[in-house]
């Protein structure tokens, strides 16, 4: 029944398996790939005609976490898997990028990969093993693709690359680098990085670059037994016939003249002339629209592309290692708790920092396990920040997508939660944008973390270089600009301090690479990134001392653990109670250190003596303020501890002779007493009639003070 076929190495110390011909048959491309116990369902499908008027290639990629896969039931109401998490759809995109360079040119039927987690061993993270498997099914399927490509994760611990790093090895690792390419060059690169030089970084990427040829080798291989047959392609006459009229009509010169202007909203209104008078030429119905408008945008990459190889001279008149004007600003929220504007050229980043208790961290449900973050980045790309008007909802693939990247630039710099116990929330607003809107974010969000008192242990800068290739000619942009990312084949980012890179981003248009290229990129972006934190000094230099006024200040103390239920109390009133009467926020964890958050000093600090009172001892011979609670033959009852109440006998009320304890006192009465003692069963003796009740001096020390006073005369005389 089952037609299967099967390849299986050992790579990085685990076995891998890649199976096909069982599952999802009825899909072009269908495999079954294994890395340890994680197993990964990857199916490729593509319409068997182009999607009809679509000028682009219309790819989608899921990558979808399954509960069951580490033995899970969903949270919430309806107990099923819901909308994509954060995690799933960061996948999405990392299997997308490294894949979408390779179909062929002009393939416009609608494709799409799907890759299902089944099995998760909380070893091997499933990304890796769905990268492998979205290459092996398009592969396999006919789609024309012209892979396969391979994937690999590097890790660097103790001096050492380390490939496809476990869950517990990834703590220990100073760089945790994804890396995707074909057999000849790299692709794609992801990483995060405790600020490594540029040499390791670069020796890490073709570390992975090499690590993953024998998949690809593997893949080959069962595509030689098992691919189904190529799909046809349709031929593009209509295409050719538009790009020989545009070359022959005099279109070139005049597209020329509008890429001549600096300011982006002004060229943009002469390049559309420039198209509409291109698709004058031709008449009703002559050519395909989409073969017209492809025809269009070869000629501007054209233009664009040999001008910078020929001149040195990029579209606003710099040259290949210029960065654009900066202007950095802090403190620009009279309210917020740290705020940075970070304008470069005609992109500009509005980020906003806000400070949390730990009752603000966000609770992620991971296949791992739930876990709590206490830092956020998020990154906000408006219609108005490129003069559209759009629509605005829920955060798509490229927000969440840019929004990571500058998390993770950001956060190998961050104090850990003993040094600064603060929830952290970063909120970017585009609010203008002409290429790289995310290294502006990392940019703005070091400034505003500045400004707003957090302790960062270096500022971070990035920066986006591109790249132009045409044979053996090529040159190396820095800062660049939209037009030069949308016509270039290279998007390079960046993000580091002055000591070494934090996190790199690499996506490729063309069929990868070489590392000659890799290496000048990346020592360009160093020249930039140097540069650009010089510009941000400007602004500020270190960090401020303390939050600010209106942000909480955390207290942090700790109780014994056998005190914490005393400090909740029973059904959590006390606590509520301490917290509605302070104003504060209070967060206890089970080691026994709680946080008390409060833009009010006294509010505090009423806290702190108000938990201390619950959790220490009173010590005899002290003297505290207590109130009467209960009058009794034999004395009176008074609470002077927190909760804890002491007795005052009858003899011990006053100087001279007591009938009758409520001669001397009320309930509800504020008095002073001396802690005498406390039994072995913790009840407590105290007395009033050896405190001054009207100054809280211990009276029965007045007369050995006297008789000394007296003695030390008479040794005088």
């Amino acid at each position: 029944m089952f037609n299967i076929h099967k390849t299986e190495l050992m790579w990085g110390g685990r076995k891998l398996v890649i199976e096909t011909g069982k599952i999802a048959r009825q899909a072009d491309g269908a495999v079954m790939v294994t890395y340890g116990e994680t197993t990964v369902l990857c199916t490729a499908v593509a319409a068997k005609s182009p999607k009809p008027g679509v000028d682009f290639f219309p790819l989608t990629v899921n990558y979808q976490e399954k509960a069951f896969a580490a033995g899970k039931i969903p949270g919430g109401f309806f107990k099923r898997e819901g909308r994509p998490s954060e995690k799933e759809t960061l996948v999405s995109r990392l299997i997308d990028r490294p894949i979408r360079p390779l179909f062929a040119e002009g393939f416009r039927n609608e494709t799409q990969v799907i890759a299902t987690v089944l099995a998760h061993d909380m070893e091997n993270d499933p990304d890796i093993v769905a990268m492998v498997g979205a290459s092996a099914a398009l592969t396999l399927s006919g789609i024309p693709f012209m892979g396969p490509i391979g994937a690999a994760r590097v890790g660097y611990i103790d001096g050492q690359f380390v490939l496809n790093p476990t869950a517990k090895q990834q703590p220990n690792s100073q760089l945790d680098l994804v890396v995707a390419g074909t057999a000849d060059a790299v692709l794609m690169v992801e990483s995060e990085a405790q600020q490594l030089p540029e040499d390791v970084m670069l020796g890490a990427v073709m570390f992975g670059h090499k690590m993953f040829q024998p998949v690809i080798e593997a893949i080959i291989g069962l595509a030689e037994r098992a691919a189904k047959e190529p799909m046809p392609l349709a031929e593009r006459t209509g295409y050719e016939a538009c790009v020989k009229k545009l070359a022959e009509s005099g279109i070139e010169a005049e597209l020329r003249v509008a890429y001549q202007e600096k300011v982006k909203q002004t060229r943009y209104a002469k390049i559309a002339e420039v198209k509409a008078k291109a698709k004058a030429l031709f008449a009703e119905g002559e050519a395909d629209p989409v073969d017209i408008a492809d025809a269009f945008k070869d000629l501007e990459a054209k233009v664009v592309r040999f001008n910078i190889l020929d001149t040195g001279l990029r579209i606003d008149g710099r040259d290949t290692k210029t960065v654009r004007p900066i202007v950095a600003e802090v403190g620009v929220l009279p309210r917020a708790h740290g705020a940075a504007l970070f304008t470069r050229g005609e992109t500009q980043a509005l980020v906003v920092t806000t400070l949390g208790t730990g009752t603000d961290e966000q609770i992620i449900d991971a296949l791992e396990g739930e876990y709590r973050e206490s830092f956020m980045l998020h990154y906000n790309f408006p219609p108005y920040s490129v003069g559209e008007a759009g629509r605005i909802g829920s955060p798509g693939r490229r927000e969440i997508g840019h929004g990571k990247l500058a998390w993770r630039a950001i956060r190998p710099l961050l104090p850990s939660k003993e040094e600064f116990p603060y929830t952290i929330r970063v909120v970017s607003e585009i609010t203008e944008s002409n290429g790289s809107s995310s290294m502006a974010t990392v940019c703005g969000s070091s400034l505003s973390l500045m400004d707003a008192g957090v302790p960062l242990k270096a500022p971070v800068a990035g920066i986006a270089m591109g790249l132009i290739l045409e044979g053996d000619r090529y040159a190396v942009l820095s800062d660049i600009l939209g037009d030069e990312d949308h016509l270039g084949d290279m998007d390079f980012k960046v993000a580091g301090t002055a000591q070494g890179v934090t996190s790199l981003q690499m996506d490729i248009k063309i069929a990868g690479i070489t590392e000659e290229i890799m290496k000048v990129a990346l020592a360009q972006a160093r020249e930039g990134r140097i540069h650009i934190l010089g510009e941000m000094a400007k602004a500020i230099t270190e960090t401020r001392a303390g939050v600010k006024e209106n942000a909480p200040r955390i207290t942090t103390m700790t109780v014994p653990k056998d005190k914490i239920r005393e400090v909740i109390g029973s059904g959590g009133k006390v606590i509520r109670e301490i917290v509605e009467k302070t104003g504060t926020k209070i967060d206890i964890e089970d080691d026994g250190t709680i946080k008390i958050a409060s833009s009010d000093t006294a509010a505090t600090e009423a806290a702190v003596q108000w938990i201390k009172s619950i959790v220490s001892e009173p010590e005899v011979g002290m003297i505290y303020k207590g109130k009467v609670v209960k009058i009794v033959d034999f004395g009176a009852f008074v609470n002077f501890f927190g909760s804890r109440d002491g007795l005052v006998h009858v003899s011990e009320m006053a100087p001279k002779r007591v009938n009758k304890p409520s001669d001397v006192v009320q309930e509800g009465q504020e008095v002073r007493v001396k802690v005498l003692g406390i039994d072995e069963r913790g009840k407590v003796r105290l007395s009033m009639k050896v405190v001054d009740q009207a100054t809280g001096e211990d009276l029965s020390l007045k007369p050995k003070a006297e008789a000394a006073d007296a003695e030390g005369a008479a040794q005088a005389e």
